[in-house]
């Protein structure tokens, strides 16, 4: 649970005390809360679903037992979601063994061997990079964070989405526009920052980054702000000045605010699949990323693209981007999520 998160239920919960409301109430409303994420979680995975499910039904149909064809004929589909080689070629192992210990015999068995599967990679993940803000003492502030990520996956948009979502947690926050060689980066997140009613630093294209960014820690204490998010460029023709670039804005957050960036998420586009899997791996090279943010999922038929970013990256999954409105930004749930592709 996101620290912005924690705060407005603390806030919040003192205002039910507050209202003398009951305890009954308070988890009907999160049953309630717990439902729509599972509902929105299964509709932006629909394609990827109706993929999986038609074709084991129609690998199924008139089969009598699971022998090595099926096997073959599960692994190409399973390789078409975009769940990837490596990950596809654990599932079947672990399936073949199921099969020879009698434990697999039926459709309903080899789904909940496969959700199981991705469940524990998905899972596993967590345990590396920022997968809750509350490892980070409250009182230190701004609370930095970078968002990188190639042109054109919805970084920007993603920025917005993500100041106007901790905004309604409770929290001040302010923008730095600090991709300074895009010339519609810093006026499409002018308009992100109005519409989400919060604050943003600007200077005019080509200046340098590392001094927007000095520029906004400085306006971010002033202000007595509670996060501080940085856009960065998102270019990959010269990953050489870009790594001189993020290192010098990493070492001016960290002289500035102790700790910072205390957290980097990586922005990738899951319509593009395995390209942009391959993308990341670029980017990484060049970022000292700690998490990532899945866009357009409700994009593609190849949803499975999920698992592969959290098995190759070995980063979890902090965010996806289900839509186009403001509000279409989720904290991803490994469990729902899984449960979306299958029921």
């Amino acid at each position: 649970m996101a620290f912005w998160r924690r705060k407005k239920e603390d806030s919040f919960s003192s205002s039910v005390l507050g209202l003398d409301r009951s305890i009954e109430e308070l988890q009907a409303q999160e049953a309630a809360a717990e439902r729509e994420i599972a509902v929105r979680f299964s509709n932006a995975v629909e394609k990827t679903r109706n993929s999986i499910n038609g074709r084991l039904d129609t690998l199924f149909e008139g089969r009598k037992q699971i022998d090595e064809a099926f096997l073959d004929e599960l692994e190409e589909m399973l390789i078409s979601t975009d769940i990837g080689v490596t990950t596809t070629v654990q599932i079947i192992e672990n399936v073949r063994k199921g099969v020879s210990r009698a434990e697999i015999n039926d459709l309903g068995a080899l789904k909940a061997a496969i959700k199981k599967e991705l469940l524990d990679i998905l899972q596993h993940t967590t345990a590396k990079g920022v997968a809750d803000e509350r490892t980070v003492d409250q009182s230190i502030k701004p609370y930095v964070l970078m968002v990188v990520g190639v042109n054109g996956v919805g970084k920007t948009t993603t920025i917005g989405k993500l100041s106007q979502r901790i905004k309604d947690e409770g929290n001040d926050v302010l923008i730095c526009a600090a991709d300074t060689f895009r010339a519609a980066a810093s006026d499409q997140l002018e308009i992100w920052a109005e519409r989400a009613g919060v604050q943003i630093v600007q200077q005019k294209q080509g200046t340098d980054p590392a001094a927007v960014l000095f520029d906004a820690l400085a306006a971010a204490k002033a202000r007595n702000c509670d996060v501080l998010i940085v856009d960065t460029a998102g270019r990959l023709h010269n990953k050489a000045n870009l790594m001189a670039e993020l290192e010098k804005m990493k070492r001016i957050s960290s002289r500035e605010v102790p700790g910072a960036p205390h957290e980097t998420l990586l922005v990738i586009d899951a319509v593009t699949g395995q390209n942009g899997l391959e993308q990341a791996r670029q980017f990484m090279k060049t970022a000292d990323v700690t998490g990532i943010v899945l866009t357009k999922l409700d994009g593609t038929a190849k949803g499975g693209i999920a698992v592969a970013i959290s098995k190759e990256l070995n980063l979890p999954i902090r965010y996806v981007g289900i839509g186009e409105q403001v509000a279409d930004l989720m904290i991803f749930d490994a469990e729902t999520y899984v449960n979306g592709l299958f029921n």
